[in-house]
């Protein structure tokens, strides 16, 4: 794309935006993975009939329950839930549901996608749009942080710019209602530290206002406190995305698009703005964790390496960074932790491996994976999904009432036994130590065995569903004792001094370092903690 180029995407009106034919979505699921697919013709949908799964989630009436007599007993009403809730079950034995909120999630990978030049069909155009804009704010037609949030600069800013790669207009009402918004908020130039940086990658903030994102961290001895390494696991994956494009000072190339983003989200002239001045100036509204003098000392003394930081250290940084992001694509099947880190990495593979790379292709391939449809439009979900979380205490739940003893629940829970058996990771990833990772094997995920990454309730809870279901007389014992006691060990691994669980793995640095939290929108998001969920999981 150049500023020669045609628009990624052509203009639409909104009075002309029509959503798509809600009885065309597919949901295709397959050992836990699930994308929902849009079948644009009539005989293709006529000959894969939608599910009960398809039409709950997309708001379409479920006929194959049908209304039946009033029940006299909780044990009644206990049976009819169940035989609604088994429909929902899906072929794999799984339950899929969405897991939206953030609304930072869709921007990602919208403006990803634009920076790569990679075009998204239009049946998903058209329904992200509807999905964003069904989620404005009543009163002033912005976007918080959350669907449930006041207008922020970072949900507004983010959202507005990803409707406008879209196609939507800025005249469009639900736009000038949000760019008002955006100026009495201050405009972009008051949005927190994540979201400087999306703008920066686009062309539409400058590098300068950026607080540093220095990737010669990489290169510490794992000793110090502050190594990445040491980091919450997802402050860990977003930073090493975040410093390989910052290392490099990418930004995609200029469009009539950009040139007039600039105009749009600042409250002065874009050339007249003074970056350096910027680069702590957040909106009171989006300030969840101030940066401290800690913070601030370190990011000044930051702001003078980047000047005299030598050019050979950079590219070692640089590499090093490149080197963790290849890692944590292999060991998650080009998944990622989850949907942030995957969008940067989308770019980060285009610069570093190219558009034809297998890397880059196995990458873009799983950009359907978090995706969700329904009634309201397409959302992109907090991970790929949460099904061993939700199949676990289904299960749990129908052992424990006693449906499962039922004959007509037992092929629900063989499915559901079966998609467990599937979904424990059976071995460690490669570069277990190189990457940082912790052990996983043993472990069940939050989501599938591809995404890959040990969680100690989504473990303990998967093994609970395990043992409840395998000592049923009408099913096998597809999870062995060896994998039952590995299950086990890694748990007895995860305790911490406290006596409590962490989340994905024991703390690795100390509660300090909470000081130089550089995220701004986020507490306690420097290091592992304990939490009580997780100690109860593990416990019970």
């Amino acid at each position: 794309m150049s500023t020669n180029s045609p628009p990624l995407y052509s203009p639409i009106a909104l009075s002309d935006l029509k959503p798509t034919d809600l009885t065309r979505w597919r949901l295709v699921v397959n050992k836990g993975r699930q994308v929902w697919e849009y079948l644009e013709s009539e005989s293709s949908a006529q000959a894969r009939p939608q599910t009960d799964v398809e039409r709950y989630w997309l708001g379409l009436p479920v006929d194959s329950v049908k209304p039946s007599a009033q029940v006299n007993t909780p044990w009644e009403a206990a049976q009819k839930g169940y035989t609604f809730f088994r429909n929902l079950q899906t072929d794999d034995g799984h339950w899929a549901g969405r897991y939206d909120g953030p609304m930072f999630m869709v921007p990602g990978i919208i403006i990803s996608l634009y920076c790569v030049g990679h075009r998204i069909p239009d049946y998903q155009r058209v329904e992200i749009i509807r999905y964003i804009l069904s989620l404005a704010h009543p009163e002033d037609g912005g976007w918080g942080i959350h669907s449930e949030s006041v207008s922020t600069v970072f949900g507004t800013t983010l959202n507005y710019v990803t409707l406008r790669i879209l196609g939507v207009g800025p005249d469009e009402a639900p736009m000038t209602k949000a760019r008002s918004t955006l100026h009495r908020l201050g405009g972009a130039a008051r949005i927190p530290a994540w979201g400087k940086f999306w703008l920066a990658i686009l062309g539409l903030y400058k590098y300068e206002g950026m607080n540093p994102v220095p990737p010669e961290l990489t290169l510490l001895p794992y000793i110090l406190p502050i190594h990445p390494g040491r980091f919450w696991i997802h402050s860990r994956a977003v930073y090493m995305s975040m410093t390989y494009l910052y290392g490099l000072r990418y930004v995609t190339e200029e469009t009539p698009l950009i040139v007039q983003l600039r105009e749009e989200l600042y409250t002065q002239p874009f050339d007249s703005i003074p970056w350096e001045n910027n680069r702590n100036n957040v909106a009171q509204v989006d300030l969840y964790t101030p940066s401290g003098p800690l913070t601030l000392a370190a990011n000044y003394l930051l702001v003078l390496f980047e000047k005299v930081c030598p050019t050979k250290l950079r590219h070692q940084a640089i590499d090093e960074a490149l080197e963790q992001i290849l890692m944590e694509e292999e060991n998650t099947s080009g998944l990622c932790l989850a949907p942030v880190n995957y969008a940067i990495n989308t770019v980060v593979l285009a610069v570093a491996k190219g558009k034809d790379s297998w890397e880059y292709r196995r990458h873009l391939e799983r950009a359907g994976d978090a995706m969700w449809m329904s009634s309201q439009g397409l959302m992109v979900n907090g991970t790929n999904g949460s099904q061993l979380w939700d199949t676990g205490f289904a299960i749990q739940a129908v052992v424990e009432t006693g449906l499962a003893d039922l004959e007509e629940n037992h092929t629900s829970m063989t499915k559901a036994l079966e998609f467990l058996n599937v979904c424990q990771i059976q071995n460690d990833p490669p570069y277990l130590e190189r990457n940082y990772r912790f052990s996983t094997k043993g472990a069940w995920p939050f989501s599938t065995y591809e995404q890959g990454y040990t969680v100690s309730d989504c473990t303990a809870e998967g093994l609970q569903g395990v043992l409840l279901l395998q000592s049923k007389p009408y099913t096998s014992d597809p999870v062995s004792k060896r994998r039952l006691c590995d299950s086990v060990d890694l748990l007895l691994t995860m305790q911490t001094s406290s006596g409590g669980f962490a989340s994905y793995e024991t703390p690795r640095s100390y509660e300090w370092l909470e000081l130089l939290n550089p995220a701004e929108i986020f507490g306690r998001y420097m290091i592992e903690y304990t939490y009580p969920e997780c100690t109860s999981s593990v416990v019970l």
